[in-house]
Parts: C-alpha cells; sequence; structure tokens
C-alpha cells in the first residue's frame, strides 16, 4: 500500500493517478467534492472541525481496509496526517483540545481493529510532496473551490502558511514507515509531462530498493 502526504494543492490527487495507472493498481481518493461537510467547514470552522474530522476518520478506514486487496493501491492522503491538521485546528481555536484528544484515542482504538495485517495498518511506502507557501496558493487559486479562496476568506492566509510549515516539520517526524519526499517545484508533475516521468521514476527506484515491485 502506497500513501500520499502533502498540503492543500501539493497535487496528491494527480500524483495518484499518475502512479496508479503506472503500477496498474487501483487509485483511492480523499472525499473532497461529494464531502457536504467541508463547504460547512470552511464557512463555520468552530462547529464543524470535528465532524470533519470523524467524517474523514471514517472515509480514510474505508479507504484502508479497500487497499487490502491489492499490492501497490495508492491512497492520496495518509490517516497519519489527520491529527496534524486537527491540531492546527484547536491551536487557531477552531477544536478543543477535549475534542484532539478524543479524535487521537479514536483514531488509535480504530487502528487497532483493522484486520491482523500490521504491515498494511501503516503503509509500504509514504510518498510527501512538498511544495512552496507560493506553490500551494497558486495551485488552490487555479482548481477554483470557492470556499477554499482567500478572496473569499483572507483569514485563510495564515491558515494556508501555518499549515504548509507545519508539513515540514511533519514529515521530518514521520516514522510509520519508509518514506521519500517530492519536491513539487523543481519537478512540476502536474503540469510538465517530462518532470511527470522524473518522479515515476524515483518513485520506481523507492519501490525497487524496499522490494515492493
Amino acid at each position: 500500500m502506497i500513501v500520499l502526504s502533502g498540503t492543500i494543492g501539493a497535487g496528491k490527487t494527480s500524483l495518484t493517478q499518475m502512479l496508479a495507472d503506472h503500477l496498474g493498481s487501483k487509485a483511492f481518493y480523499e472525499s473532497v467534492d461529494d464531502n457536504e461537510i467541508l463547504p460547512l467547514f470552511y464557512k463555520n470552522p468552530k462547529k464543524y472541525a470535528f465532524l470533519l474530522q470523524i467524517y474523514f476518520l471514517n472515509k480514510r478506514l474505508d479507504e484502508i481496509k479497500g487497499a487490502f486487496a491489492n499490492d501497490t493501491d495508492v491512497l492520496d492522503r495518509s490517516i497519519f496526517e489527520d491529527s496534524l491538521l486537527f491540531g492546527l485546528n484547536a491551536d487557531l481555536g477552531r477544536a478543543t483540545q477535549t475534542e484532539v484528544e478524543i479524535y487521537d484515542s479514536l483514531l488509535k482504538n480504530m487502528m487497532e481493529e483493522l484486520p491482523d495485517e500490521p504491515h498494511k495498518k501503516a503503509p509500504d511506502l509514504m510518498i510527501h510532496i512538498h511544495v512552496s507557501f507560493e506553490t500551494m496558493l497558486d495551485r488552490i487559486k487555479k482548481r477554483g473551490r470557492n470556499y477554499e479562496q482567500i478572496e473569499t476568506d483572507p483569514s485563510l492566509f495564515d491558515y494556508y502558511k501555518t499549515l504548509n510549515e507545519r508539513y515540514v516539520k511533519w514529515y521530518d517526524s514521520y516514522d510509520q514507515s519508509p518514506k521519500i519526499s517530492i519536491d513539487g517545484d523543481q519537478f512540476n508533475f502536474v503540469e510538465d509531462p517530462a518532470a511527470a516521468q522524473k518522479v515515476l521514476t524515483m518513485i520506481d527506484d523507492k519501490l525497487d530498493q524496499l522490494s515492493l515491485k
């Protein structure tokens, strides 16, 4: 099982599809466009932060169970990122510390309830896409979801900036599985086919190193 991580607009969905096609495996996507709670969260984060987090937890556990079926299935977000995101919401006053503790405890208990395949509870490889804050903002603007736009809510600027900074620390401390970092600024695989091929080659080399191909 391969999972991707990265901030909003990093290119996780694009690389997930490219990688699944490349490996002949199945792609699992984060529920965004069909997520009824996400727009509500952007309108009223204090009210909906905890509900949104539980929604994502439920969906992500379904994805992990679905990915048990085949080797090298690709998930476009890691469940291990969720505590980072929810912790930031708490620091910004959008959730309480009690809610964070309840969520972390629930995540731990639910992960323990997954089928007895320890090597599948954590990914075989975690691919992190790092992009600069400027690239992040540009991608968010290009994909055009109204509720994500800084022009709609100026407070999102600080939220996005802090989130991008925290992802750097999160990746450095991540130790649940083998990992590889892709520089999404240097290799613009979303728009440049040559860069996309280089990224796939880097991932192939890492999979070969881990004897996963």
